[in-house]
C-alpha cells in the first residue's frame, strides 16, 4: 500500500489485555514515544487489575517513565525505535519491565546529583521502587536493555481468571 507524500502512515498501538502475560510496544526515540511508552504501561497494569493510583500501577508507571527518558534521551539513535516489553510473573507477585535502545555504550549508573541539577535522579527512584534492576545487552539486536522487577504483594494468577505462568526473559 502506498500513501501520499503528505499523510503518513502510522502504527496503531497494541491494546492492553487482561489475558496477555506479556506487552511489547516499540516507540519512537523521542519524548512524545517515552510519555506514549508510560501510558500504555499504565493501562496494561490496569487491565492486569493493578487499578490506577494503586502503589504497584504507580511504581511500574514511574520506573517506565524514568527508563523510557533515559532511552530517548542517552540511547537515541537517529531513525532507531525503543522497545518497551512488560512481563507479568503469574504466580510469584511479579512484573519485569525491559526498555530497549539501540545505544550499547554509556551504561546507566546510580549517581548523586548536585541541588543545582535537573537531572540525575531517575535511577536512584528506580532503585527505590524496584526490587531489583540492571542492564543486559540487547537480546538479538544492537544496544542495551534496562530491566527493573516490581512486587505486586499478590500473584496474578489470583485476580486474572484462566492467567498461566510466563518465565522471566533473563
Amino acid at each position: 500500500m502506498t500513501t501520499s507524500p503528505g499523510r503518513v502512515r502510522r502504527a496503531t498501538p497494541p491494546v492492553p489485555l487482561p489475558e496477555q502475560t506479556v506487552f511489547s510496544f516499540r516507540f519512537t526515540s523521542s519524548p512524545r514515544g517515552a510519555r506514549l511508552a508510560r501510558r500504555l504501561a499504565s493501562c496494561q497494569m490496569d487491565a492486569w487489575g493493578w487499578r490506577y493510583g494503586t502503589p504497584v500501577q504507580d511504581a511500574v508507571e514511574l520506573i517506565v517513565a524514568e527508563l523510557a527518558a533515559n532511552a530517548v534521551t542517552h540511547g537515541r539513535v537517529p531513525g532507531r525505535d525503543a522497545e518497551l516489553r512488560l512481563c507479568r510473573q503469574d504466580g510469584e507477585g511479579l512484573v519485569r519491565i525491559e526498555v530497549s535502545d539501540t545505544r550499547g555504550e554509556g551504561l546507566p549508573v546510580v549517581r548523586e546529583a548536585g541541588s543545582g541539577e535537573d537531572g540525575g535522579r531517575g535511577l536512584v527512584l528506580v532503585t527505590a521502587l524496584a526490587k531489583e534492576w540492571g542492564v543486559m545487552a540487547r537480546p538479538g539486536a544492537p544496544g542495551k536493555t534496562v530491566w527493573a522487577v516490581v512486587g505486586t504483594g499478590v500473584p496474578v494468577a489470583s485476580q486474572v481468571p484462566g492467567s498461566r505462568s510466563l518465565p522471566l526473559r533473563t
